[in-house]
């Protein structure tokens, strides 16, 4: 599918518009001074670095609004490069990680005041859109009362599980609030962006000593492994592998797909890339998102120049996304979008099933966290509260794995993000998750509808990103997982209600035929 063949993946903006080399400079300045000036007005005052950041973000909302999505997808992926950049003015690891979270900051001012226009009658919406954004609604009190139940308890893990939870609502609210209002180019920012992903990730791959250079990446990790060694973490995870890192190529030193089921093929370890995130499974998960959208946008030779840096990034959870949504566009033309689904669905619960199988043989770390996030919604079916459990909880340091690999399960619920929301909210998590479901399937039926690939995309993506959840903290809780695949969600829901908007509009100003006399 071109970026002309879909309304719903390119719209063009009502009346005269910029050129679009134009307008593509104008969100890359605007999204590169928004999270770029962060650090070095943190650096000045903390004080100055937050409100400059929320004039900004509310600024970005009510002068260009169109540009909101595509700004949060630009912060995401790059804030932490800035980060690395200026990290040698940084004096303390907790400044570092104050800094890091200016992208949840920037995204979360443009959704308070998307959403704050919506609720004051400024941007009237559909029925259809209310009635999702009602359900989004509930859906974050739900949210906020297990965080108030758990920050009574221990505040600074709630909290981190909250940002984790609520920003890929955030983003979808956003992208569907701002689409259903406005017309927006998505693709050639999207496209342009991934082009400049993968420049980056090969220049990682094949230059990494110039890559660590330029960003003062050893800076910028030596941080991270100062707060590892106070936490606790290393140690974990050295008892955990039984591996030491001495040096930082060591730590990005990974066996292939992580997973000891591929030992006996010779697979050597291989050094992940980090990607402008500095976050290999967050990196993985935005280069396969961006394969498949370039693929769904026409774009397939851009596609296939991005699969190298996905299998380097050797995460399994993002190759499955890419693997299903693949197999899910196929089948749809071979046998169309109703018995593609029920499949789809039959394959997903038989990859979770033989998943968890094969992982309790094998004494997987993932799928023991899970068992223990099952035993623990069991125990307390209606929860703890967010933040007790998790792998940010103190217990996660002092777990027996060996114990744990001899029971199948464990005391709490760890590296499972789906196990964890069990574990902390109970059936709460229910109403969440079933959120989530539910945008994908209707994007889904858009797709059915239309046999738009971006569409099919967001609505598979979204469950496949789901099932990852069983097995990877990172799936629901890292936002370049699900926050992008909610966000084009959002987009393509948004689109298509506009364009009925203005279909209906239409048809009912068309002028009748005018009366002819008989000759």
């Amino acid at each position: 599918m071109s970026a002309g063949d879909s309304p719903q993946a390119e719209t063009a903006q009502a009346g005269p518009s910029p050129p679009a080399w134009r307008e593509l400079v104008l969100i890359f300045g605007l999204a590169t001074a928004t999270i770029g000036s962060a650090p070095i007005l943190h650096l000045a005052s903390p004080i100055l670095g937050i409100a400059v950041e929320v004039l900004v973000g509310i600024a970005i909302v009510v002068a260009v609004p169109t540009y909101a999505p595509a700004i949060a997808i630009f912060v995401l992926f790059f804030q932490n490069l800035f980060v690395s950049i200026l990290s040698p003015l940084v004096p303390l690891p907790s400044d570092l990680d104050f800094i890091k979270g200016y992208n949840f900051l920037v995204c979360s001012v443009m959704w308070l005041a998307t959403f704050g226009l919506y609720v004051l009658g400024q941007r009237n919406q559909s029925a259809e859109v209310n009635r999702i954004m009602r359900w989004g609604v509930v859906t974050l009190a739900v949210v906020s009362l297990y965080f108030a139940i758990g920050f009574i308890q221990d505040g600074q893990p709630a909290a981190v599980y909250l940002r984790n939870i609520v920003l890929p609502l955030f983003l979808f609210q956003l992208s569907l609030l701002t689409a259903a209002t406005y017309e927006v180019r998505i693709t050639p920012f999207l496209v342009t962006l991934a082009v400049i992903l993968m420049l980056c990730g090969y220049v990682e791959l094949v230059f990494r000593d110039v890559w660590l250079a330029i960003t003062n990446g050893y800076t910028f990790w030596g941080f991270d492994e100062l707060k590892a060694t106070h936490s606790g973490v290393w140690e974990a995870q050295m008892r955990q592998t039984g591996n030491v890192p001495v040096t930082l190529q060591d730590r990005f030193s990974f066996d292939f797909l992580n997973t000891p089921l591929l030992e006996g093929f010779g697979l050597s370890k291989m050094l992940r890339i980090n990607g402008p995130n500095m976050h290999p499974i967050s990196f993985a998960y935005g280069v396969g998102f961006c394969a498949l959208f370039l693929f769904s946008v026409g774009r397939p030779l851009l596609a296939l120049a991005a699969l190298p840096l996905l299998v380097f990034c050797s995460v399994k959870g993002a190759l499955i996304v890419v693997i299903f949504v693949v197999a899910a566009w196929i089948a749809t033309r071979l046998l169309g979008a109703v018995l593609t689904l029920l499949l789809g669905f039959l394959g997903l619960i038989a990859f979770a099933v033989l998943a968890i199988r094969v992982g309790l043989q094998i004494g997987d770390y993932h799928v023991i966290g899970l068992m223990g996030g099952l035993d623990g919604f069991v125990q307390r079916p209606f929860g703890r509260g967010l933040g007790i459990g998790g792998n940010l909880s103190d217990s996660y340091f002092s777990i027996d794995w060996s114990a744990a690999q001899a029971a199948g399960t464990i005391d709490g619920a760890v590296e499972s993000a789906i196990g964890v929301l069990l574990y902390q909210m109970g059936i709460g998590a229910l109403a969440l998750l079933a959120f989530y479901f539910a945008m994908g399937l209707k994007a889904w039926r858009l797709y059915a509808s239309s046999g738009y690939l971006t569409q099919g995309l967001a609505g598979f993506g979204v469950m496949v990103v789901l099932l990852n959840g069983l097995f990877q903290e990172e799936a629901l809780f890292a936002p370049l997982a699900l926050g992008l695949m909610l966000s084009l969600t959002g987009l393509v829901i948004g689109s298509h209600v506009r364009m009925q908007a203005v279909a209906s509009e239409e048809a009912e100003i068309e002028p009748l035929p005018q009366y002819q006399p008989a000759a």
